[in-house]
């Protein structure tokens, strides 16, 4: 299934998952249940902001933006962390005022029961969500899917909590809940737009992946002396890869492009989305210092 089809798809399961939650609060009163209908509120706004994202991230590079528009998706995972900092506040309010006065929750089992059925439908939708935007390489896929997986613990939380209220008839227990849950998604939250951010400051990858593209480097430089100043930073799928080739003075301009096409083919076995810019310089250039030999 493509990164478009899963966005749509995000949109219809979050409008599900809503209105059975909005239904469980209906026949309830419960704010805990509240909560955790507003939260999904977040995932509806979030999942057409995913599925915009993925569509202008999937552009192809054009005059305006010559390395494509990967980073798209890395601002709609700041939107969506955002905007479930925004529900965490929500739920401080309607917990504050619950609070103040707290109320006998009505046909409680039967709304549980729905709240449920809804947590199901959001956690098989995350596990889809988060593999396959993994697979995908896509951040606002993955972003979702981690939403997704909060949604369904603090709905797992509030089940249980209402469950407690119900029987020691303890009603102050039900917004005491609802400001653990907006406690919960305001970590979640922050962590997202945390992870989100660090992407769009051209972030790295990470030192597993990094010393797997040395590896292939230096499996291909047959031919040349070295490579160094090898620098990567990935935008949504992209990996973009950079470094310094060092061949003998002796290789031609023929010679040099084999070799470059050589890596760039090996590299792009690793890592499909890779952009690669390789800089041929002559063996007077030669650096030691970081530098990837031939094996």
């Amino acid at each position: 299934m493509t990164t478009i089809k899963l966005a749509i798809g995000s949109i219809f399961v979050g409008f599900a998952v809503l209105g059975l939650k909005a239904l469980a609060y209906w026949v309830t009163g419960s704010v805990a249940l509240l909560s955790d209908a507003l939260e999904s509120t977040v995932n509806v706004a979030t999942a057409f902001a995913a599925l915009i994202a993925i569509y202008i991230a999937a552009k192809p590079a054009d005059a305006n933006h010559p390395y494509g528009h990967h980073k798209a998706e890395f601002f709609s995972a700041v939107l969506e962390g955002v905007m479930i900092i925004f529900a965490a506040l929500l739920i401080f309010r309607e917990a504050y005022y619950s609070f103040m006065q707290p109320v006998v929750l009505d046909a409680p089992m039967e709304g549980l029961f729905v709240n449920m059925a809804a947590t199901v439908i959001n956690g098989l939708w995350a596990w889809v969500l988060i593999t396959r935007g993994r697979a995908q390489k896509s951040p606002a896929l993955v972003a979702d899917g981690k939403h997704l997986v909060t949604d369904v613990l603090t709905s797992v939380g509030v089940v249980s909590g209402v469950i407690l209220a119900v029987v020691t008839k303890w009603w102050i227990l039900d917004p005491a809940l609802a400001a653990l849950v907006a406690l919960n998604i305001l970590w979640s939250g922050s962590k997202i737009v945390k992870e989100s951010l660090s992407g769009l400051m051209d972030e790295a990858v990470s030192a597993q992946t990094l010393n797997s593209i040395r590896k292939v480097i230096a499996s291909q430089l047959d031919g040349a002396m070295q490579a160094h100043d090898l620098r990567t930073r990935h935008a949504g799928a992209a990996i973009f890869i950079d470094f310094h080739l060092v061949v003998s003075g002796e290789t031609t301009v023929f010679q040099a492009h084999e070799l470059c096409d050589r890596i760039e083919a090996s590299l792009k076995n690793l890592l499909d989305d890779a952009k690669i810019t390789i800089h041929v310089e002559p063996e007077h250039k030669s650096k030691y210092l970081g530098a990837i030999i031939p094996g």
